[in-house]
């Protein structure tokens, strides 16, 4: 947690907080642990997907994980059109007869989430709904996920997070309630830090 050095998102909001949820990668237990619950949920909630696909850059390897231990197909979805060579903004094979569940690493506002699965629909293919390693919940992303008909289901989120580094002495009560004043107004909290 870093209030007075905020973290700039791709949204232009600045966060005292940042989850990295690439690290994860970096430890082969967590990473089959995260694994395994993507493809419980995947099993539960989305058991006709024919098809993986994860958000670049950060859903991608999440993504080849579960689509491989499911023996599904897997393609990725950039932010935009590539510049050069085939100019896909979809990398792989898709087809208007799969059913795609897709995989996110972190949820905040939704804008990109949803670009992607916007980019899915526009190929043709039968989104199911999403699955994210984590989201900080807030009302904007929820709101655009139900205008979008698009099911979102996480593994964790912003509460357990902040509970838990709570429980382990990693945060006190002053930066509690630097969070709280984030949570409540994330687009307006820190402008009056900003640099000209």
């Amino acid at each position: 947690m870093e209030p007075a050095k905020p973290f700039l998102w791709s949204s232009g909001w600045l966060s005292p907080i940042y989850c990295d949820n690439r690290l994860i990668l970096s430890f082969p237990d967590t990473r089959k642990f995260v694994r395994d619950l993507f493809c419980g949920l995947i099993r539960d909630f989305y058991a006709p997907a024919t098809l993986v696909a994860g958000v670049a850059t950060g859903a991608i390897a999440h993504g080849v994980l579960a689509a491989e231990a499911l023996g599904l197909p897997f393609v990725y979805v950039r932010p935009g059109q590539k510049g050069h060579g085939l100019t896909n903004r979809i990398e792989g094979m898709v087809s208007e007869d799969d059913r795609v569940v897709v995989i996110e690493d972190l949820v905040s506002t939704g804008r990109s989430s949803l670009s992607a699965v916007k980019a899915l629909r526009s190929a043709g293919c039968d989104v199911l709904g999403m699955l994210a390693v984590f989201t900080y919940g807030f009302e904007e992303a929820g709101r655009s996920f139900r205008e979008n008909s698009c099911e979102l289901h996480t593994l964790t989120n912003y509460n357990t997070l902040i509970e838990v580094a709570r429980e382990m002495g990693l945060i006190d009560e002053g930066q509690l309630e630097t969070l709280e004043k984030w949570r409540k107004a994330p687009s307006e909290w820190g402008k009056e830090n900003e640099l000209s």
